[in-house]
């Protein structure tokens, strides 16, 4: 784990910790940010073929079985496209 990585952690406990949340909803935020850095954490300490198992390989699994269904004329474009409207880190779909 990084020196970056865990400064980020504690700070996001830090401030859960030094400010009282005054709502359910924030308290809800907190441990939402909180999970969120210790994912990430979590995704930097794997190994290089564990992380993009987990990451990347499903998503382009997906796109390339669609690719070889569709065989556009501009394959390396068509896919681009595909991953970037089906990333599931982007939940904002076009």
């Amino acid at each position: 784990m990084s020196d970056s990585a865990k400064a980020e952690v504690e700070e996001q406990e830090m401030a859960v910790e030094s400010k009282p949340a005054t709502s359910n909803r924030e308290i809800q935020e907190a441990e939402k940010d909180l999970n969120a850095a210790q994912e990430k954490l979590n995704l930097q300490a794997l190994p290089i073929r564990a992380y993009l198992d987990q990451t990347v390989v499903p998503l382009l699994l997906d796109g390339m079985s669609a690719l070889v269904k569709e065989r556009p004329p501009n394959p390396v474009e068509w896919l681009a496209a595909y991953l970037l409207k089906h990333n599931p880190q982007n939940p904002s779909k076009d």
